[in-house]
């Protein structure tokens, strides 16, 4: 489980744990706040608006930001460097700063599909807070709803696991979708958000709880509830939000398990996935993102090019990363962006990944009799290894890795891993003979550095008047 911030940590531990042992000088990823303080890098902005075919660009790059209150350098930072961002209900400040930064960028309000939360920032002295993570507040729905907590075998209601005082709600019941969907419509057009981002359109309670809901007689038939009450409440909530001229997009958990839900939940305007290009390390030691129909929905939806696909890596290590960007670089189309967390993605950080340059994809991703998966793009090449064994690699001639490095051919690439490759800069050269500057005193390529926080694994203590989503 991620930190209560989150509210989506779905991966399995084992997965995380087995990858935490890494070389931190050898991690690609730079905080915010230093890369802010540096020249701008930005890779070209894809194309958001009506008319020609958007192209498919290597992949954008997107924030979720719903943790620590955004600061200034960061919000700089993400509207030059984003290309979606999502934010916590209550940071309206950030919002209307992030428009005046970047009219185009899309800028989603963080709700939750599946709580509601009575700790304190949500609920104080009796009273719900202006602005929740949840589509309804906690004391005014125990007084005038109370049905719509959901409750076990028992009678009892359901606390999630591990993110004390989020109650589980009667998803499946039209009279709570309804009024999810009316209090969050409302809130999204007069605060002028561009959208939602639903979090946890999962598919089984397990992950928070090992409840039986009322009225069902054992964990499957409480899980077939869930989902099917998922499939209405999405249609509910994507109708009305399409009516008001705003975006829906859902995190939808372990697509992979049943055939049809990424797509049929992506239906609006996409879908995020936050466990993407994860290895099996408990099993197979194969990528999960390509096990079942998930990677042909993903990539049918990425070739239609008009939704997001919100793709989230956890990057414990180095290789990760490079898993992760490659894999989305499979994807690339005009709103597939990639966010590598490191490893929990409420911090914002810039993978130098997302500056390899790899351009336009001049064709779409094709698989390798070996099992491989590559992709040529105008300014270099990807291949990724889902499976458990190492493969032989020939790559495209003359081509480097991201460093600049020349790299064997053929060499092998060890299963569960990814390659990245880039035409070598060309250094620009006159056509006169250069003439010799005149003395200057030398300045520093090293930037000043500025101090960071370290980040340890519990979660910082918040104010109490500020909701936590």
């Amino acid at each position: 489980m991620l930190p209560r911030e989150s509210l989506t940590g779905r991966v399995l531990a084992r997965s995380l744990v087995a990858l935490l042992v890494f070389t931190t000088t050898a991690c690609t990823f730079l905080p915010v706040e230093e890369r802010a303080a540096q020249e701008s890098l930005a890779p070209p902005e894809p194309s958001l608006v009506s008319g020609p075919a958007p192209k498919p660009l290597a992949p954008c790059a997107w924030w979720y930001g719903i943790g620590a209150k955004p600061t200034s350098l960061q919000l700089k930072f993400a509207a030059h460097h984003y290309s979606l961002v999502v934010l916590n209900a209550w940071e309206t400040a950030a919002l209307k700063r992030l428009r005046q930064l970047n009219p185009k960028l899309k800028i989603l309000m963080y709700k939750d599909f599946s709580s509601t939360r009575n700790y304190p920032g949500t609920v104080d002295n009796g009273v719900d807070a202006k602005h929740l993570p949840t589509g309804l507040g906690y004391a005014a729905t125990e007084k005038a709803n109370p049905e719509w907590f959901a409750v076990d075998t028992a009678g009892q209601r359901i606390e999630w696991r591990g993110y004390e005082k989020h109650w589980q709600m009667t998803v499946w019941t039209e009279a709570y979708q309804r009024a999810w969907t009316t209090a969050v419509v409302e809130e999204v057009v007069r605060e002028g958000w561009d959208g939602v981002l639903a979090d946890n359109d999962f598919s089984s309670l397990r992950h928070y709880s090992p409840a039986v809901l009322k009225g069902t007689a054992d964990v499957e038939a409480t899980d077939r509830l869930l989902r099917d009450g998922f499939d209405s409440f999405l249609g509910i909530a994507g109708d009305e939000l399409h009516k008001a001229g705003k975006m829906l997009i859902p995190n939808v958990s372990e697509s992979y398990l049943r055939p049809g839900r990424w797509t049929a939940h992506s239906r609006y305007d996409g879908a995020m996935e936050e466990n993407f290009g994860l290895r099996d390390d408990g099993a197979t030691g194969e990528l999960l993102t390509f096990r079942g129909n998930e990677w042909k929905e993903l990539r049918a939806q990425a070739a239609l090019g008009e939704s997001w696909l919100l793709l989230v890596t956890h990057t414990s290590s180095p290789r990760e990363e490079r898993v992760g960007y490659a894999t989305a670089a499979l994807l690339a189309g005009p709103y597939t962006c990639w966010n590598g967390a490191t490893p929990d993605y409420k911090n914002p950080a810039w993978s130098q990944y997302q500056e390899a340059g790899l351009g336009e994809a001049v064709e779409t991703a094709s698989r390798l009799p070996t099992g491989l998966w590559t992709r040529q793009f105008s300014n270099g090449w990807v291949v990724v290894n889902p499976t458990a064994k190492p493969v032989q690699v020939t790559p495209p001639p003359g081509l480097v890795d991201i460093n600049g490095t020349q790299v064997a051919s053929p060499f092998e690439l060890p299963g569960a891993d990814a390659k990245v490759l880039v035409k070598p800069k060309v250094p620009d050269v006159t056509t006169t003979p250069p003439v010799k500057p005149p003395t200057v005193p030398t300045t520093t390529t090293v930037p000043t550095t500025t101090t960071v926080p370290t980040t340890t694994t519990k979660p910082a203590p918040k104010p109490a008047e500020t909701p936590v989503s």
